[in-house]
């Protein structure tokens, strides 16, 4: 490995290298607060080294992974949504029986994976990724083994990923079969001179799709993700719905724009009929809801439709619309999930739609934030959520996708029933002081409010003046 191989993967290394400084002081029987800042200055580290690189991109690692304007972006916001969840985790496991130290280790372990599905360009570094993620989620999930719906979410994850698991591996194997290749570039090659897709690459492709399809909660596969956001601690959760999901995505995405994916017919359908079922399913189901983690959990396979929308294109308006897309769901959902874990208490999270009535009266601050993330999460004018959709809308329009544009609107409204409704129960009623002050300390606190304000003022800011992060994403490329 060369010096440069190693500047432009410092971002992984730091990382990799973290989750080991971690275990060697928690070795050494550091309180809890130590080992919570000490992440915080590691993941501000990490974030640091991605500004490292020289500019001349994309680079290359041969054969396993590329650092390019589009996966550096990425990683950023997996990191930053990685952070905000490490500060948001001590006010949240301060109060719970278990020890919270071995956590951060995991995280830590967890955005290692996301980040190197971000700069896959190979089927091994793919699946490594994919794994590292996986396995610290498992215990994640489970991590408050004392309560019965946190093991049963982290049983589901497990039994349902390692089949997802089966499904990616035989299809990688049937594409390599096919294409005697495991490298994007390669596969590239292959395919280009191909006028249809043979049924083994087909097949294979297919068998992919359905992996990547249980990672990303899309329907038909959908089933886990209620129980699992539900189950899951409340800061694992915004983990899942953010930098999990986010890696993924982006890996899936530059593999189909990689392979032109986008001229074969077959593969339009596929795309085009699983994002409006996820559209039209996702916010259906959400509709049923009285739990908060599950009503987001359904409309999150929505927002994952909503993003398959944005492949529709398969040109650099895609690239555009999903790296902005991501980016204000990643912000929005960090925000709710936020609010969720500040009002939490050691005997249960804040979950239920009716224990947030009249939270206005008693926390002013936190409903003004969660209103807001819950306006762009249903896409009302003046939040980033809106802008959001429109990029998403223009590019489906202009590739000539009138049918996923519609049900993209209709579902849009079915959403915003339900995100009003928490809404207005928070606004409505007398302060009947449904939720405990937290015992921590007023610093960390006054951290995780800031944050939340941080994330609130963005969503806004982002809404009425999108060109300050469209600028930089429209230079962004593969």
């Amino acid at each position: 490995m060369t010096r440069n191989d190693i500047l432009y993967l410092l971002p992984l290394i730091v990382l990799a290298a973290s989750s080991v400084l971690l275990m060697f002081l928690i070795a050494l029987k550091l309180s809890h607060r130590f080992i919570q800042l000490s992440s915080m200055l590691l993941f501000g580290s990490a974030i640091l080294t991605l500004f490292v690189p020289p500019k001349e991109l994309p680079y290359y690692v041969e054969p396993l992974v590329v650092i390019d304007d589009f996966s550096i972006y990425i990683m950023g916001l997996i990191m930053l949504s990685s952070l905000v969840v490490n500060i948001l985790s001590y006010i949240y496991f301060e109060e719970k029986e278990e020890g919270p130290k071995e956590y951060y280790v995991l995280l830590f372990l967890c955005t290692l994976g996301a980040c190197v599905l971000a700069v896959s360009k190979h089927f091994v570094s793919l699946f490594l990724g994919l794994e590292i993620l996986t396995v610290g989620l498992y215990a994640l999930i489970a991590y408050l083994r004392t309560r019965n719906n946190n093991i049963e979410a982290g049983i589901k994850y497990l039994v349902l990923a390692a089949f997802s698991a089966a499904f990616l591996l035989f299809g990688m194997a049937l594409i390599y079969l096919e294409t005697g290749s495991m490298e994007f570039s390669v596969i590239s090659r292959n395919v280009s001179q191909l006028e249809t897709l043979t049924p083994v690459f087909l097949t294979g492709l297919g068998l992919m799709m359905v992996g990547i399809g249980f990672k990303l909660a899309v329907v038909p596969f959908h089933m886990w993700t209620a129980d699992v956001y539900q189950g899951a601690p409340s800061p694992v959760t915004a983990f899942i719905a953010t930098a999990s999901k986010g890696g993924v995505l982006v890996v899936f995405f530059r593999f189909l724009i990689m392979i032109d994916a986008f001229r074969f017919q077959s593969v339009m359908v596929v795309i085009t009929y699983t994002a409006i079922a996820s559209m039209v399913v996702g916010n259906i189901l959400a509709l049923q809801q009285t739990n908060v983690k599950r009503l987001l959990a359904y409309s999150s396979i929505a927002h994952l439709g909503y993003l398959l929308v944005a492949f529709l294109p398969g040109s650099v308006l895609s690239l555009h619309a999903v790296s902005f897309y991501l980016t204000v769901y990643i912000i929005s959902i960090l925000c709710a999930f936020g609010v969720l874990t500040v009002l939490s208490v050691k005997e249960k999270d804040a979950e239920d739609i009716e224990s947030f009535r009249a939270l206005f009266w008693q926390e002013p601050a936190l409903a003004c934030v969660f209103s807001a993330a819950l306006l762009s999460l249903a896409g009302i004018p003046l939040t980033a959520g809106f802008i959001g959709k429109f990029f998403i809308l223009a590019g489906g329009l202009e590739a000539g996708y009138l049918l996923t544009v519609i049900v993209l609107v209709l579902s849009s409204v079915i959403g915003l029933y339900y995100y009003l409704r928490i809404i207005t129960s928070m606004f409505s009623g007398q302060n009947i002081g449904g939720f405990k002050q937290k015992k921590t300390h007023p610093i960390f606190y006054m951290l995780c409010v800031f944050i939340l304000a941080a994330l609130t003022v963005l969503i806004l800011w982002f809404g009425v003046y999108p060109s300050t992060i469209m600028d930089f994403i429209e230079d962004l490329q593969l």
